[in-house]
């Protein structure tokens, strides 16, 4: 068999996870329009899924006679028509056979574990007379017996393509070009062979021009999307790719088409809610690890980038590319849990906080709000100054850090060692430069009841005060949270979580005030959200 080369574009369906699917009816429409009038060879018009309800405006639908409503009446000219079922997801009873259907073919998307009942699959959707497309998911996670396997399943259906899917972007050519030579050798030669990659280390693009220019002697398909609109760190962009398929395989797609596409139904979704590459996938791909990890300990909002990827380095091998929210958990507590003998620093504290009045400082907006009345109180009562995740202009102050990524922000003034300032560090913290005054044990101060922020800083500093025994805390700055208004002083410090979770917050804040009243004498001087 001679090389070809095609061009397929899954905008509508790949595309769909950044907006659920919800292109709205027109643009629908509109897209696949300009894809077919530009030549693409196979346009993706959506999933197939039995969970999911006709919907006029989505590309997602619960059989194949939704698939008709919408795109019945459009003209395919040349290409090829496919939509695409999540292996398990749309059983054959919702197929019509492939003669009484608008699409032309199938693709089956699946995980390793489950590709032998996904190939017999496949074999029952080429029964009924459709193009059969077996997507390997996440190809990155298969081994050379596992491809082998893979490879012998394949030899025997003899579907119309297989497809090697890069679900986390974590291809280089030169890996993805070994798959394509072990594939070439093994493949029979009337299977095509597909590439489908995701852009979290850029390579989508590179990637695709590569394995469009190895092989000789079967039909290679590359995928993509209209301005690389997807999943994650989105896909290859098809404007992109077309063009270079024109310049070095003789095409001839209509690109213009392509750009109209994007202007009139794409563009706008791109503005609302981009995808593309970033740190946070990069941080994902380089540690070849599912996102919602990332996810997982960005979201902490107490980590370093460093601190990140040492707990993600400590992922075991088959955990990496299956999230598990309890075992990420446990990784991450056990990073913090950085344990540390701090009977001594305890001691100097407590000599130096017990039986004192303490003033500790918060980053909420009554600090910039009452501003004088702190600053007439801190005249008046000379307490012992404390201020927590943030530098307090005050002199002498002590600085309480429990959160390495509030003390990135701060490393510039701390570096400079300004006079009156005693830094106070968690264990999970770690030093730039030097060393802290004082180290105390992160897993002493933690709530461990407490599962979903068991690092509350506030918490944190009040099991600390509770150590100390100091005469009385009052409390300014710690305003509580709101989902309506801005909840810092800093508005580079807000994080958009504390707006989400502001009812759960002042919940819980209110909880382990009243809980830390039995043993210290805590008053307000600010305004708060927390019911004491």
């Amino acid at each position: 068999m001679e090389k070809q080369v095609k061009l397929l574009d899954c905008t509508l369906r790949d595309g769909g996870y950044v907006n659920d699917w919800l292109f709205g009816h027109d643009a629908i429409v509109n897209i696949f329009e300009r894809l077919a009038g530009a030549g693409v060879d196979i346009i993706e018009v959506g999933f197939l899924d039995e969970r999911r309800p006709y919907d006029f405006d989505r590309s997602i639908f619960p059989d194949t006679d939704s698939i008709a409503k919408i795109y019945g009446k459009l003209d395919k000219g040349e290409s090829m028509a496919v939509a695409m079922i999540d292996y398990g997801t749309c059983s054959l009873q919702n197929i019509r056979p492939a003669s009484e259907s608008w699409i032309d073919g199938i693709r089956v998307i699946f995980k390793k574990h489950i590709k032998e009942e996904a190939f017999a699959f496949c074999a029952q959707l080429k029964a009924l007379g459709y193009k059969v497309f077996a997507q390997a998911v996440s190809i990155t996670s298969y081994d050379e017996r596992e491809l082998g396997e893979f490879i012998g399943l394949a030899n025997a259906v003899c579907p119309y393509a297989v497809s090697l899917v890069d679900t986390y972007g974590l291809l280089h050519q030169s890996d993805l070009l070994r798959m394509v030579r072990t594939m070439d050798e093994k493949l029979r030669p009337e299977v095509g062979l597909g590439y489908h990659g995701h852009n979290n280390f850029q390579m989508g693009y590179a990637n695709s021009i590569a394995f469009l220019g190895s092989g000789k002697k079967r039909l290679y398909i590359a995928d993509a999307t209209l301005y690389g609109m997807g999943k994650s760190a989105g896909n290859t962009p098809v404007e992109l790719l077309s063009m270079h398929m024109n310049h070095c395989f003789g095409k001839h797609y209509d690109v213009s088409r392509l750009l109209e596409a994007i202007q009139t139904s794409v563009a706008d979704i791109y503005n609302k809610k981009p995808w593309g590459y970033n740190l946070f996938y990069y941080v994902a791909a380089s540690n070849k690890v599912h996102p919602n990890y990332v996810s997982y300990l960005m979201n902490k909002r107490t980590l370093s980038v460093t601190g990140i990827n040492e707990i993600l380095q400590g992922i075991e091998e088959e955990k990496k590319l299956l999230y598990d929210k309890d075992y990420i958990e446990k990784l991450y507590l056990r990073f913090q849990k950085r344990e540390c003998n701090d009977a001594r620093a305890i001691e100097a504290l407590a000599a130096r906080f017990g039986g004192k009045t303490v003033l500790a400082v918060g980053p909420g907006t009554s600090m910039r709000d009452h501003k004088e009345k702190i600053e007439a109180f801190i005249g008046r009562e000379k307490p012992e100054l404390v201020s927590l995740n943030y530098l307090y202009p005050a002199r002498p102050v002590t600085l309480f850090l429990t959160n390495s990524q509030r003390y990135v922000q701060l490393c510039s003034q701390l570096c400079a060692k300004e006079e009156g300032v005693t830094t106070v560090a968690t264990s999970n913290v770690a030093s730039a430069k030097g060393e802290f005054d004082y180290k105390i044990d992160y897993s002493s101060l933690i709530d461990g009841g407490e599962k979903d922020m068991p690092d509350n800083s506030l918490r944190m500093l009040l099991k600390l005060m509770e150590k100390l025994r100091p005469a009385k805390v009052y409390l300014a700055g710690f305003d509580g949270y709101t989902p309506d208004e801005v909840n810092y002083f800093d508005v580079k410090k807000e994080y958009a979580f504390v707006k989400e979770k502001a009812d759960y917050l002042n919940a819980y804040g209110s909880r382990f005030i009243a809980e830390s009243r039995k043993l210290l004498d805590i008053e307000f001087i600010t305004p708060t959200r927390y019911e004491v």
